[in-house]
């Protein structure tokens, strides 16, 4: 076991920082970056640009979140419609392609989070400030304009360039209590109209999750353990899971993403998809519905699974997340691809939306600025600001890297815990299998919230199966945590 040494949090960010350095990312930004960054002063504002700053944009993201990347807002239509815009943060307005910043957000690819640090994509003054739609600021954005009928089909889909406000920072939990009764109306969203702004973009992002459930969008519900500190000093890790105010963002994200890759296509110009093809290991999805006394189709079906996970959630809601998390193991990754004009989309299996690309997100991720610039060009009248060759790069290079940003996050999550179960060497805990491959066989514990890779004992083990293990070893450093079957 190692030593112990230093505060919780000056541990966990010196594992951080070398578990980036491992992974190929990059710690921390050039001096040609930070000078870059030193010279901007303001934000990015071209002229001629639609005035909607009047409208009642507001934001919701994490209590925490400093780099706010989207505003919505919404309006009723005859016979139950609802227009919904999305403000996207003109990041490539202060970002230019070819710059050290820039270099920097492409070497990386995205913002890495672990409970100690968290390692941005863009200088703090620009995703936390300048190119942050930050509360009572007025800032250049790209909207993303659609209609959602009643069946929730996504029509009179628009994409422009305009000058916006955020009226209201608004965080999930908080919404997602008054949204479900359970708390008051949050103190931000106390603005006239925002309340009103609230009940309709969460009908609206009902409507379009039951339709895309219709379809085969699985309904998962994962678990994520989240660090809490005193001072320095790790305390707990807690079960985070999603809840109503995070889905009704995610709905509408999904929408615009949607209208962002339908748009490019009809400009014929080349976009980075995110695809997940169907399951290679369908056959164990189909073992494990079996054991709980569900059939499946032999080969890989969208809308039958999502039934069958339909029936577990109401059946288990307390186990769901096991189950879930199963599933997402089973389905595999996802990557970036190159879908060019005229080409069949390949899709996304587990959204059921065959039209998916990422655009929501400029400051935290760089396929999402690739997706801003191409959506400039095309908005001007221009050609690709990247060519073939660059598109196909980068699609190979961002799905590389937001897979070694997982595994540090990951690493990191498990050094956490191998902090907190440092001390409970030989105890027992239930727990389900994660992974099971020539690798190795990984369990997550429930209580608390930790996976580790069983060394003893883990012959016969599948995903999905729930097991017993015992503590045998932990190693926070390496951010291992060894479990033998009790």
């Amino acid at each position: 076991m190692a030593t112990t040494n230093g505060s919780d949090r000056g541990r966990l960010r010196g594992i951080a920082r070398r578990a980036m350095t491992e992974a190929g990312l990059e710690p921390d930004f050039s001096n040609a970056a930070q000078g870059e960054a030193a010279a901007i002063t303001a934000p990015a504002r071209d002229p001629g640009l639609r005035d909607e700053r009047a409208l009642l944009w507001f934001s919701i993201d994490n209590d925490d979140s400093r780099d706010l990347d989207q505003l919505s807002v919404a309006e009723a239509l005859p016979q139950g419609a609802v227009r919904v815009r999305l403000a996207i943060a003109d990041v490539d307005g202060l970002v230019r392609k070819g710059s050290a910043i820039d270099g920097h957000a492409k070497a990386n690819t995205t913002s890495v989070y672990t409970p100690a640090q968290i390692f941005p994509m863009l200088p703090e003054k620009l995703s936390t400030d300048l190119t942050s739609l930050n509360p009572d600021e007025d800032r250049q954005a790209v909207v993303i304009a659609f209609e959602v009928g009643p069946d929730g089909a996504i029509g009179s889909p628009e994409v422009y360039q305009a000058l916006v406000r955020n009226h209201a920072k608004l965080a999930y939990p908080s919404v997602a209590a008054w949204l479900e009764g359970k708390g008051p109306l949050p103190e931000p969203a106390k603005l006239p109209g925002i309340d009103a702004q609230l009940r309709l973009q969460d009908g609206a992002a009902q409507t379009l999750r039951a339709r895309r459930h219709e379809q085969g969008a699985l309904d998962l519900d994962t678990i994520e353990a989240k660090a809490e500190f005193a001072g320095d000093e790790l305390q707990a890790l807690h079960d985070r899971r999603q809840d109503r105010a995070e889905e009704l963002i995610e709905d509408l994200m999904v929408a615009g993403n949607g209208v962002t890759a339908r748009f490019l296509a009809s400009k014929k110009f080349p976009s980075l998809r995110r695809v997940v093809r169907e399951p290679a290991r369908w056959a164990r999805i189909v073992e494990l519905a079996r054991e709980y006394g569900e059939a499946l189709p032999a080969d890989p079906d969208a809308p039958a699974l999502e039934r069958f996970l339909v029936e577990r959630r109401k059946a288990d809601l307390v186990r769901f997340p096991d189950l879930s998390l199963s599933i997402i193991k089973l389905l595999g990754s996802g990557e970036y691809t190159v879908e060019r004009a005229g080409q069949a989309p390949e899709g996304h299996f587990g959204l059921a939306v065959r039209d998916y690309t990422h655009s929501t997100a400029p400051n935290r991720r760089f396929p999402d600025l690739i997706t801003q610039r191409l959506l400039k060009a095309a908005l001007a009248g221009g050609r690709p600001p990247y060519s073939d060759e660059e598109m196909e790069a980068l699609a190979a290079h961002c799905t590389e890297q937001e897979d070694a940003a997982k595994k540090v996050e990951r690493r990191v999550r498990k050094a956490a815990a191998a902090l907190m179960l440092a001390k409970r060497e030989g105890d027992t805990f239930n727990g389900i299998v994660t992974g099971a491959s020539e690798k190795g066989t990984w369990v997550r514990i429930f209580d608390p919230p930790a996976e580790g890779k069983v060394v003893r004992g883990e012959s016969g083990m599948d995903v999905g199966e729930r097991v017993r293990v015992r503590l045998v070893d932990t190693d926070p450093e390496r951010g291992y945590i060894d479990f033998a079957k009790a």
